[in-house]
């Protein structure tokens, strides 16, 4: 993932308006899957911290993504995963926040074995 900085033109000020105070108990994540777009940009979820990352799995990420040809055969769990770009091996026994998932992370999940539809990357 290539980051690009930006450049205000002017000075402005104001209160965002996506903090985690303003999620009322929840969370923003942010899930990319390369080599699926179908899926053209990372998922946005909104979950609660204390959900385990198994539930996340089962319970968010999977109907998320039932649609795309290559689901049925995606093994999440034994993918490789980052979080903010490191690398990341998630327990699914564990919460999200134990895992050090917070507000606005990202998660990469990569299947090597999996291409996106017909292998290309769609």
């Amino acid at each position: 993932m290539t980051i690009m900085s930006v450049n205000a033109l002017y000075d402005y000020k104001f209160e965002p308006r996506d903090k985690v105070e303003n999620f009322h108990g929840m969370q923003l994540l942010y899930l990319y899957w390369p080599h699926h777009l179908m899926y053209c940009s990372p998922f946005a979820f909104l979950v609660q911290p204390d959900m385990t990352f198994g539930a996340f799995i089962e319970e968010v990420l999977k109907p998320a993504v039932e649609a795309h040809p290559d689901s049925a055969r995606a093994r999440f769990l034994d993918a490789q995963w980052q979080l903010n770009g490191e690398p990341f091996t998630p327990d699914p026994s564990a919460t999200l926040k134990s895992s050090g998932i917070d507000h606005k992370s990202m998660l990469t999940v990569i299947t090597p074995e999996l291409n996106g539809i017909a292998g290309s990357a769609s």
